[in-house]
């Protein structure tokens, strides 16, 4: 026997699940048109104009099976070079959506990556292909793999914050008039995340945010959409191994970044 507000949370649970991506096919984010169970969002102006290069930096949530022969030639809007997570599915959505409109979107996120090492190859896999926005999504190794042993990780999320401010005064310096948007590194408590990530991680998460703040960046707050997206689907739903997004979890993440940059509801 189905009450009102039993009803409701129904309702509310398909509209959030119909924003993930769980009931479209082929076309992806296509016909998700549900931006009320965002609250948390800020939405700004449009940040992609017509004949702009859209850059895609991060780890291996970003990297998603990327790719390396296809990205030799610097080609951009290739779907191997582009991989096979949040990347692909935003790209492929504002080249969909945007056609006529001479967009370069290239990725170049690497497995296992922290902030050092993408500083390490910043020349050639950003300042060289010089984008008009540059998105980055970085943190979770640097966390995780200073909680392995085995790995003899010394960071800190001070030295994260460090890092991460360095890296991006020296792409102002570089490219003034890049427009950036910072994504919240996340993690979902399931495979491989448990309670000795915390409270730790909150730390390099409000680091991150930090850093968006004093760059004037676009701010993509992934933790709280994943915090709220386990009201509806289990954690190993959005990622099995806490870490990774799952198809549904890549969906979600490229439904709000789009919103995110775009200014739309």
């Amino acid at each position: 026997m189905n009450d009102d507000s039993s009803e409701t949370n129904n309702l509310s649970r398909r509209g959030f699940l119909k924003t993930s991506g769980l009931a479209l096919g082929a076309a992806g984010l296509a016909t998700a048109t549900s931006a009320e169970a965002a609250p948390w969002l800020s939405l700004g102006r449009n940040l992609i104009a017509k004949k702009e290069v859209v850059l895609f930096q991060g780890d291996s949530i970003t990297d998603a099976g990327r790719s390396r022969d296809k990205d030799k030639s610097g080609t951009p809007n290739n779907q191997p070079g582009l991989g096979n997570g949040y990347a692909w599915l935003a790209a492929a959505e504002l080249l969909v959506d945007r056609p006529d409109d001479g967009l370069r979107i290239f990725n170049r996120g690497i497995s296992g990556h922290k902030v050092f090492q993408l500083a390490d190859r910043w020349q050639a896999d950003c300042l060289d292909l010089k984008p008009n926005l540059l998105s980055i999504l970085i943190g979770v190794n640097d966390i995780w793999h200073s909680l392995d042993p085995k790995l003899a990780y010394k960071g800190t999320v001070e030295i994260y914050e460090r890092d991460f401010h360095a890296l991006l005064a020296r792409t102002k310096q570089a490219l003034p008039k890049v427009k950036l948007v910072i994504c919240e590194p996340f993690v979902l408590r399931c495979g491989a995340v448990n309670d000795k990530w915390f409270p730790l991680f909150d730390q390099y998460r409000a680091a991150a945010k930090r850093v968006a703040e004093s760059q004037h960046a676009t701010f993509v707050p992934y933790q709280t959409m994943f915090d709220e997206a386990v009201k509806y689907a289990p954690p190993e739903h959005w990622a099995g191994d806490g870490v990774h997004p799952s198809p549904a979890g890549a969906s979600l993440m490229a439904y709000f970044w789009l919103k995110a940059v775009s200014g739309k509801r």
